[in-house]
């Protein structure tokens, strides 16, 4: 009998660097492994600080967690799952980032539709949604008629190597793209 792996996550750099965040068994969540997230960091590095960050299929918080640590000046996180939620919140107290941050319980389409309607907008949208199942394209032409993104803001998706992600979608290009393992990370513009 194979026991569960539990993937031990942490911020790699600012103000909680070093903290390990809480993490799900199972394989409802595929958290952003290090290398990949300290890969995409560094890519985006001048984007950061002072930014406001959308967290889409947010699983532990992983990614808007590392931007608020980064000098990111608001993260909001968007997951539907129950225990993904708590798990978020404990790793926004347990940082000492909570006041930065909000959660929206709900799923993406309806936050964004939401979002919309209240004239939000972010400079940072980070999308890693369950693998094979087309949602980067899907997620991307909301993102694209919700209005929400800053003029110069970036989207940056995780994926399945084998997932068909979009070269472009509406005025979204893809401007970058990079392969680690079985994962891949597309960025637009």
């Amino acid at each position: 009998m194979k026991m569960e792996e539990r993937v031990i996550l942490r911020v790699i750099s600012g103000s909680a660097k070093g903290h390990k965040l809480k993490t799900i068994g199972g394989k409802e969540t595929r958290p952003t492994a290090d290398r990949v997230k300290e890969s995409v960091f560094n890519i985006i590095s001048g984007f950061v600080a002072g930014a406001r960050v959308l967290d889409l299929y947010s699983g532990t918080g992983n990614l808007g967690i590392e931007a608020l640590s980064r000098g990111a000046v608001f993260s909001l996180f968007v997951e539907k799952s129950r225990e993904c939620i708590l798990t978020i919140k404990h790793n926004l107290l347990h940082t000492k980032l909570s006041e930065k941050s909000s959660v929206m319980a709900m799923d993406v389409f309806t936050a964004l539709d939401k979002l919309s309607k209240e004239s939000r907008k972010f400079d940072i949208i980070f999308l890693d949604p369950p693998y094979n199942k087309n949602l980067v394209e899907k997620t991307l032409k909301c993102l694209v008629e919700s209005d929400i993104i800053e003029q110069d803001g970036i989207i940056i998706a995780e994926h399945d190597l084998k997932d068909e992600v979009p070269q472009e979608a509406g005025h979204l290009k893809r401007f970058r793209y990079q392969k680690y393992g079985d994962t891949a990370v597309s960025f637009y513009r």
